[in-house]
């Protein structure tokens, strides 16, 4: 049974109108005071209003282009420096000094410098986000706060600004589209591995102004919750909500028999590891289509699969060996909290040890501004959620989407693969599948020396000579 959530609300309920609600039909109506259906449009306040560092100057001319010196309630709006952090040129560092110093004046509390994490990791894991109500924010990826049953909607520079000014927004009820999923994954499937196979089915504009409910999703950590509602954004979906979280309160849920313009029903206990493929995040395959495509480069991180479960997975995978020499594994945790424990339970210390970059916590080089950008002709396998061209940098480079369990794979042999054989082998058969992929690879890059190797040698050389030996630490 739910946890009853801490939420109330004075306003009183629309859900019992003439026909049954969808979740987004019964917020809606919630928040509008009026009996709101598919196609209406309503004018409603907003609980909160988020903003990061890569749309902040056009957001706040728009505020001085309304009138407005002031944002409506600096206890409701959030601001994030995460998308370009740290500043990787000097345009952008004084950018954000125009950031810091506009929240200062402002006096707004809830702000988060760089290195803190991504806007949407930290607006639902710290609580921000309040179930039955709307939320929107200056990214597309808003509709990450559906995890806890928030309608978020992702919004242009001008309707931020509008929001920020008045503390309510118009929108046009959105059409619902249900996901219902079954079974339980099998190991080494993940519910990204879901959430692509339904981008599989709906394709990239197949949901779009519409809201996607997740039912049979609501049980499953929050983590897994954020990778479900923030990927709909990739299907056009103006919201995405898992229906009955332990965060909602009883009156969120859908009615029975409301009604939706599609259903997708997704069978996790059959379902394999799904690879996008380049260009276009709804060209996504089985992973066994995909095994011994070369990868130079494996990004772990982002809103999507940035959590400290996913850095365990890639370690999972890995079991303490180095990554491939001729692949780049860059690790980006998507919060200061999950980066933290993940030092502390010692995985980050393992991916570190395999051969990982570890960057500060935010979007990294997902938007492809900062971080470990691609170049031309380079193959990523990315946790993130889009793999347009140019997205990561070059537009020539490609980008392949999986799990965190395929991305490890990446790393570890240099091509794609199915991970659970790597999961479920002995020590001796895992090494020999390894070096099995490896030497299938076709030759590219440069195999690079780890630091810290040449000094252990000369270590142990010394100390079996009998010569001392000071190494610098």
């Amino acid at each position: 049974m739910p946890v009853h959530s801490r939420w109330t609300s004075s306003i009183r309920s629309f859900g019992s109108g003439s026909l049954p609600k969808t979740l987004a039909e019964k917020i809606l109506s919630r928040v509008a005071a009026r009996d709101a259906k598919v196609g209406d449009l309503v004018i409603v306040p907003v609980s909160r209003v988020m903003v990061h560092d890569s749309v902040v100057d056009a957001v706040i001319a728009g505020l001085r282009d309304l009138g407005k010196e002031r944002v409506w309630d600096t206890t409701k709006v959030a601001v994030f420096v995460d998308h370009a952090a740290p500043a990787p040129t000097p345009v952008v560092a004084d950018s954000h000094r125009v950031l810091r110093e506009w929240v200062r004046t402002q006096g707004i509390a809830t702000f988060y410098d760089a290195g803190e994490g991504v806007c949407h990791q930290i607006m639902v894991e710290e609580g921000y986000c309040e179930p039955g109500t709307v939320i929107v924010g200056s990214d597309s990826h808003s509709n990450s706060y559906g995890a806890v049953g928030a309608f978020g909607a992702g919004m242009g520079a001008t309707d931020i600004a509008v929001a920020l000014a008045l503390g309510r927004t118009w929108l046009r009820v959105p059409e619902s589209i249900k996901v219902t999923f079954t079974g339980r994954p099998r190991k080494g499937v993940t519910m990204k591995d879901a959430i692509m196979r339904v981008v599989r089915e709906i394709g990239t504009d197949g949901a779009r102004y519409a809201c996607v409910e997740f039912h049979g999703a609501g049980s499953l950590p929050q983590g897994d919750r954020i990778t479900l509602a923030g990927m709909t954004t990739e299907m056009g979906a103006k919201a995405g909500i898992v229906v009955a979280t332990p965060e909602a309160p009883d009156w969120l849920f859908p009615d029975h028999g409301a009604a939706y313009a599609n259903e997708v029903t997704v069978d996790l206990s059959t379902l394999e590891p799904q690879i996008a493929v380049p260009p276009r995040v709804d060209q996504v395959v089985d992973v066994s289509e995909a095994v011994g495509q070369p990868v130079d480069v494996v990004f772990l991180g982002s809103c999507t699969n940035g959590r400290l479960v996913d850095m365990r997975q890639a370690a999972a995978v890995l079991r303490g060996r180095r990554i491939s020499p001729e692949v780049r594994l860059e690790v980006v945790p998507s919060s200061r909290r999950q980066f933290e424990d993940a030092m502390a339970d010692g995985t980050l210390l393992s991916l570190s040890a395999a051969g990982a970059v570890i960057g500060s916590s935010g979007c990294g080089p997902c938007l492809g501004r900062t971080g470990g950008v691609l170049a031309g002709q380079e193959v990523c396998l990315s946790t993130a959620n889009r793999n347009y061209r140019g997205r990561m940098g070059s537009a020539d480079a490609s980008i392949f989407i999986g799990s965190p369990y395929v991305a490890a794979v990446a790393a570890l042999t240099g091509v794609i693969d199915d991970p659970r054989p790597y999961l479920e082998a002995t020590d001796a058969e895992f090494d020999d599948l390894v070096a099995r992929r490896r030497a299938e690879r076709a030759g590219r890059g440069a195999a690079s020396v780890r630091s810290g190797d040449r000094a252990r040698e000369l270590m142990v050389a010394a100390a079996r000579s009998g010569v001392a030996a000071e190494i610098d630490d």
